[in-house]
């Protein structure tokens, strides 16, 4: 038999059940995804926490220390054990990892989505968000922007293999930036709009991904109140928007939308009176 080390087996559903309002105003049950912090600790050194869907977590754990060259053998690989309670996962090796500091420094994140390793700092600032409740967003002004996007030019386009996000006030885009993940692309545009001193409050901010909780929390904290998507939500992601009181929209393509949370700041375009 192949070695394997001592594992928990601590999967979570990969899905919840969430309330949406769709274009038609009807309330729809929507599978969201589920997303939860998981902090990889090595030998209780910590070393990064990935946002993660929970299906596989002590493999995602082995996998991503492999892929890091953190360690070199399972063999080496003592037991790892997942803790949802905590949202961590300890591993711990028969021998201990030569110049792990050295190692660490030289460490870099990728663009790739779900390794969160600013999420602890993004959400001690959660509290310190306010977004302005007076400012609305109507059911016309939407469909604009989405039309605006559709037929916007792109690297998407012409290549693929891209996020793009864009800055709009009403259905007009102020600026579209795409990079290779989509953090990259909201991070430019925070910077866009330190530089030409632009203030978020009546904005509207739009992403090609999916809206993940960093996705939230960045949006929240550039001063923005309307985050639209022509893609779905993560739970984390949902349950941050509820907090902050963002109005959040997703699956929004053509005619079509589910608007999950922020209520308040929507407007339905009014019913044409009957013939």
């Amino acid at each position: 038999m192949p070695y394997r080390p001592q594992l928990t087996d601590a999967a979570r559903p990969a899905t919840i059940t969430i309330a949406a309002i769709n274009e038609c105003g009807e309330a729809v049950p929507t599978q969201i995804a589920g997303e939860h912090p998981l902090t990889l600790y090595l030998d209780k050194r910590e070393i990064v926490t990935l946002m993660t869907l929970g299906a596989a977590p002590e493999a995602l754990a082995i996998g991503y220390l492999r892929n890091q060259r953190l360690v070199s053998r399972l063999e080496d690989i003592a037991a790892v054990q997942v803790d949802w309670e905590t949202d961590s996962v300890a591993v711990t090796t028969h021998v201990q990892v030569d110049d792990l500091d050295g190692r660490m420094e030289k460490r870099t994140v990728t663009t790739g989505c779900g390794q969160g390793t600013m999420f602890g700092n993004l959400m001690d600032e959660l509290d310190k968000v306010r977004l302005p409740e007076d400012t609305c967003l109507d059911e016309d002004t939407l469909y604009g922007l989405l039309d605006s996007v559709r037929r916007h030019e792109s690297i998407y386009k012409q290549a693929g293999a891209v996020h793009g996000c864009a800055l709009a006030q009403g259905a007009d885009i102020l600026m579209f930036i795409e990079d290779i993940g989509r953090h990259n692309a909201v991070d430019a545009i925070a910077g866009r709009m330190w530089l030409d001193g632009l203030e978020g409050g009546d904005k509207v901010f739009y992403t090609t991904g999916r809206l993940t909780s960093e996705m939230v929390i960045k949006t929240a904290q550039m001063g923005i109140p309307f985050l639209v998507s022509r893609s779905g939500l993560t739970q984390m992601g949902y349950d941050i928007a509820k907090k902050i009181g963002i109005t959040m929209i997703g699956r929004s393509q053509g005619k079509h939308y589910l608007l999950f949370t922020g209520h308040q700041r929507f407007r339905k375009a009014a019913a044409p009176a009957p013939a």
